[in-house]
C-alpha cells in the first residue's frame, strides 16, 4: 500500500520546518520531497508532520488500563511508542504477569518497550508476591521483546557493589540493553558511583541541582510528571541548557488525566516556557528512540512511517497519528479496536476487624509521615500523640491520621502508623497499588471507616475504594488488583468519582489515591510503611 502526505514536515535531524511530500510504502517511508508551499493540501496555513510523541518511563499499570486500552488513549494524544517498565504485575504474578502484559500489548498497533524489572521485590522489607533473581532477569533480557533492564531502585545495593544487584546490571550490559535508573536525591560522589555501576537514566530527580550532579556524571534525566509527582517545572531549564541529556516521561499517570493528555501537554508547557522548539522536540520524540534504539521512525527515508500530524507547534493539537504507516487516530477518532484478554491476580487477604486497628498508647510523641502534595518523597514528622482511653487516635485537628497496610499476599496483622498531609475531615481512602508490592493500603479518619474501605478492596480481591459512615463504593481491579478490563473512559469516570468524594472529604492533595499508593514505597526517603511496619527510607532500615 502506497500513500502520500505534503505537510510542513517537522525534520528534527536538520532542526528545520519546510514543505515536503511525504511518499509511504508498506510501512516505511521510502522518499520525502521538499516542494513549493503553494502545494501543501491545506494551503500555507498548512499543519505540521512531525514525530511522534514517546513516554521514556512509564509503568502502564497506573493509568488502570491494560496495555491495549492504554494505546488507544496514547494515539490520541500523538504518543507513538512508550518505554514500560512491568515491574507493578511483576511484584504481583511475576513472570506471568510480565507475559500477560507482553501479549495483550501485541493486540494493537503500537510501540511498547518492556523491561526487565530488577528489583522485585523492591526491598527485602515488604512482602510480595513475587522475587525475579538475577537468573530470571538475565533469561529475561535475553528475550527479543524485552528492551532493556527496568530501574534499579535498591541503589544502597548497587553502592555496595552488591553481588545480586551487580548481576542483573552485567546481564544487560552482556545483551547490549540499556539500564534505567531509579535514586532519588543521590548527589556528589554517590551519585557518580552508582552511575558509574551502569546506570544510563534517571527519572527520580527532584532539583535542578541533583539533576545536573547526575547529568555531569553521564547520566541522562528524564524529566518527570505524572499524576503524584511532578518534577517538571524544577527541571524544564535542562530541555535548553542539556537537550541531548534530556527526555519526557510521566511515570505513573491515572486515567482521569490520561485522558486530557500525555507527553504532548508536556512539550506545549515546555514551549510555553520559552524552550527552543526544536530542542523541546528533540527531548520529547527523538532522544528517547536514540537511547533505547527503538524501532520507532523519527521521519527519515527508510524509517518505519510513524508520525503525527498536528495543527500548531504550540498546542501540539493531534489531528493524526500514524504508526508502521496506518492511521490509528484521525477525524477525532482512535482507531485501534478493543480487544479482549484475560485476568490474572494473586489475593488472598480475608477481612480485617475495626479491632485489629486498634494502636496502644506507649509514649506522648511519635513518628508521622508527612505527605508532600506533587512529590513522592515524605518528611519524617514527630508530633505529640493524641490519646483517648489508652489509645492513640487521629488527630483530624492538626491532620494526624491512621495509615494502614494489609498483607494481601498471607493472613497477617495489619502495619499501622500516622500520617500527615491528606487533610481528610471524614471518610477513607483504600487501595490495593501501593507501590511496589502492591499490599492494600488505607488512610481516614475513623477505625471503621478505614476497615470497611479495606474490605471493600478485599471482597473485589483488588481495587481502589471510599468509605463512609457504612457506604463504601469501590473501583474493581481484577486484573493483579492493578488493572481494569474496561476502556479508559468506564474507568477513568468511576475513578472521578472516587476522587471527588474524597476531596469533598477535606483532602487537598492533587491525587489522593497515587499519592496514597506511594506511601508504601521504601525506596522514596524519608518514612513510608510497609506491611511489615515503618521504615526509615534514608537510613534503609526499620524505625
Amino acid at each position: 500500500m502506497e500513500f502520500q502526505l505534503t505537510y510542513n514536515l517537522v525534520d528534527l535531524h536538520r532542526r528545520e520546518i519546510y514543505p515536503a511530500q511525504v511518499t509511504v510504502e508498506d510501512g516505511v517511508i521510502v522518499s520525502i520531497q521538499p516542494c513549493d508551499a503553494l502545494e501543501l493540501s491545506d494551503g500555507p496555513a498548512a499543519p505540521f508532520l512531525m514525530p511522534g510523541f514517546v513516554d521514556a518511563h512509564i509503568h502502564v499499570e497506573s493509568s488502570m488500563l491494560l496495555p491495549s486500552e492504554f494505546a488507544r488513549i496514547a494515539v490520541q494524544h500523538g504518543t507513538v511508542a512508550t518505554i514500560s517498565d512491568p515491574h507493578e504485575i511483576a511484584n504481583v504474578c511475576g513472570i506471568d504477569g510480565i507475559e500477560l502484559m507482553l501479549q495483550n500489548a501485541a493486540q494493537v498497533n503500537f510501540k511498547f518497550m518492556f523491561g526487565a524489572p530488577s528489583c522485585v521485590p523492591a526491598t527485602p522489607f515488604e512482602t510480595a508476591g513475587a522475587a525475579l533473581d538475577s537468573a530470571a532477569v538475565t533469561k529475561l533480557l535475553a528475550d527479543d521483546r524485552i528492551g532493556y533492564l527496568s530501574e534499579v531502585m535498591d541503589f544502597p545495593s548497587v553502592l555496595r557493589r552488591d553481588a545480586e544487584v551487580m548481576a542483573k546490571i552485567d546481564a544487560a550490559k552482556r545483551a547490549g540493553k540499556p539500564v534505567d535508573g531509579h535514586a532519588p536525591g543521590l548527589r556528589g560522589q554517590e551519585a557518580a558511583d552508582y552511575i558509574a555501576a551502569g546506570i544510563s537514566t534517571d527519572h527520580e530527580c527532584f532539583t535542578l541541582e541533583e539533576a545536573l550532579d547526575k547529568i555531569g556524571a553521564g547520566c541522562k534525566i528524564a524529566i518527570r510528571e505524572g499524576s503524584a509527582a511532578r518534577n517538571f517545572d524544577a527541571l524544564v531549564s535542562l530541555i535548553d541548557s542539556h537537550p541531548q541529556q534530556c527526555m519526557l516521561c510521566s511515570d505513573d499517570k491515572h486515567p482521569d488525566e490520561f485522558l486530557l493528555g500525555h507527553i504532548n501537554v508536556l512539550a506545549a508547557r515546555a514551549v510555553a516556557a520559552g524552550c527552543n522548539l526544536m530542542n523541546v522536540l528533540t527531548v520529547a520524540c527523538l532522544n528517547p528512540v536514540e537511547h533505547y534504539g527503538l524501532s520507532v521512525g523519527t521521519l527519515r527515508v527508510g524509517d518505519p512511517a510513524d508520525f503525527i500530524v498536528v495543527n500548531d507547534l504550540a498546542k501540539f493539537e493531534i489531528l493524526s497519528t500514524y504508526i508502521d504507516g496506518q492511521q490509528v487516530f484521525g477525524d477525532c477518532k482512535c482507531l485501534i479496536p478493543s480487544t479482549a484478554t484475560t485476568t490474572i491476580n494473586q489475593f488472598v487477604a480475608s477481612p480485617v476487624l475495626s479491632s485489629e486497628l486498634a494502636v496502644k498508647a506507649e509514649s506522648e510523641t511519635m513518628q508521622v509521615i508527612g505527605a508532600i502534595d506533587g512529590q513522592l518523597i515524605t518528611q519524617s514528622l514527630r508530633h505529640p500523640c493524641k490519646i483517648e482511653s489508652g489509645l492513640v487516635v487521629t488527630d483530624v485537628e492538626r491532620d494526624i491520621l491512621k495509615i494502614v497496610v494489609v498483607n494481601r499476599y498471607q493472613k497477617s496483622a495489619p502495619a499501622i502508623a500516622f500520617v500527615n498531609g491528606f487533610g481528610l475531615k471524614f471518610g477513607a481512602l483504600a487501595s490495593s497499588v501501593a507501590h511496589d508490592s502492591h499490599n492494600i493500603i488505607a488512610v481516614g479518619v475513623s477505625d471503621d471507616d478505614i476497615t470497611a474501605a479495606i474490605n471493600g478492596v478485599i471482597e473485589t480481591e483488588g481495587g481502589l475504594s471510599f468509605s463512609l459512615g457504612g457506604q463504601t463504593d469501590v473501583l474493581p481491579l481484577p486484573v493483579a488488583g492493578l488493572m481494569a478490563v474496561d476502556s479508559c473512559d468506564v474507568v477513568a469516570a468511576k475513578y472521578t468519582l472516587l476522587d471527588k468524594a474524597a476531596k469533598a472529604s477535606g483532602t487537598t492533595l492533587r491525587a489522593p489515591y497515587m499519592t496514597l499508593s506511594f506511601m508504601a514505597l521504601l525506596v522514596i526517603p524519608s518514612l513510608k510503611l510497609s506491611d511489615r511496619g515503618l521504615f526509615d527510607g534514608d537510613k534503609f532500615q526499620f524505625v
